[in-house]
């Protein structure tokens, strides 16, 4: 291989890098055919979008349908500023191609406002157009005779667009209905007046206003099931008893207690009182011999104090007769 053919390798390697290159930050064919499209943007703006790392192709895609839609708000640096704001491009013009076909009233602004937001556009403008059901969890009440009810509800509900910035979710729209539920079965006399009317729960919650500052607006809202559970009412005063009665239980062991120990007190007075006399008992024969000594008490005086003790006995004897030996 000659010097020639080499320099001509080289140059053709060169110019190939030359054009893919040119043809990177120059994207033609992506400017002929949003030319061809209807879409007038300089082929400048688009080498621009590639230094400003803005991906042409996805700019250049979204302003083809806004155009065919009939969107004339929809302009390069608005769809341009989204994109670098963090938003989602193709997201907000399918979200507005399709309000704009549902006759939804929904600007740029607000669109990209709701998709800089986190919430998804192109969904909540589906959701405007076909409602959506939400199923809540079981949610147990107990009405006024102390009988459990489980109820489940189906919430129809419709995306409100001016809510969606700010708005709660749907979360906060459970938690709302699940309310309504047990306040509308609490104030219900009996659990067979909601058995027998359902509906009543229904309309009771509707008229509560419970979409206000949500994201949502709800349609209907429709007592899928109720089921009967324990009796609750039941269980509390059984409890109320089983209370009533440990409370009895201890006061009356209370009593006890104080009185057993009412008796071990008057059983220690008692040993008390009784060693006493038996101290005083063993004190008399003293005394007794200390009064023959001094002559305070003469032999005479003695047997009549025997006499008067032994009549005294035999009267209590006769007044408390025993039944040991029974006469025959």
């Amino acid at each position: 291989m000659d010097s020639i053919e080499l320099t001509a390798i080289i140059l053709g390697v060169a110019a190939l890098a030359v054009i893919c290159i040119f043809l990177y930050y120059v994207p033609f064919f992506l400017w002929i055919s949003a030319r061809v499209s209807g879409v007038h943007i300089s082929l400048i703006q688009l080498v621009l979008m590639r230094i400003r790392k803005v991906p042409a192709s996805t700019i250049v895609r979204a302003m083809i349908e806004a155009h065919k839609a009939g969107l004339s708000d929809v302009t390069r640096d608005d769809l341009e500023a989204h994109y670098l704001a963090g938003g989602d491009v193709e997201k907000v013009v399918h979200a507005l191609v399709s309000a704009a076909k549902a006759n939804i009233d929904l600007g740029f602004k607000m669109a990209t406002a709701i998709d800089l937001a986190g919430r998804d556009v192109f969904q909540a403008v589906q959701m405007s157009v076909n409602p959506k059901v939400i199923d809540t969890p079981p949610v147990t009440a107990v009405a006024k005779d102390g009988i459990q009810l489980i109820a489940k509800a189906r919430v129809t509900v419709r995306a409100n667009i001016r809510q969606l910035v700010g708005g709660a979710g749907e979360d906060t729209v459970l938690a709302r209905v699940g309310e309504g539920i047990v306040s509308s079965i609490g104030s219900s006399e009996s659990h067979k007046q909601v058995l027998e009317n359902p509906d009543s729960i229904s309309k009771l919650v509707l008229r509560k206003g419970l979409d206000s500052g949500t994201a949502f607006e709800i349609l209907s809202i429709d007592i899928a099931d109720i089921d009967i559970g324990k009796n609750i009412g039941a269980a509390l005063q059984i409890d109320q008893a089983q209370a009533d009665k440990n409370i009895a239980q201890a006061k009356a062991e209370e009593r006890r207690a104080m009185a057993i120990a009412l008796e071990q007190e008057m059983k220690a007075k008692a040993q008390e009182a009784r060693a006493k006399v038996i101290e005083a008992e063993a004190e008399l024969p003293k005394a007794m011999a200390e009064a023959f000594h001094s002559g305070n008490l003469g032999i005479m005086d003695y047997y009549r104090m025997k006499n008067v003790q032994a009549d005294t006995d035999m009267r209590q004897n006769i007044a408390n007769p025993t039944f040991d030996n029974p006469v025959k």
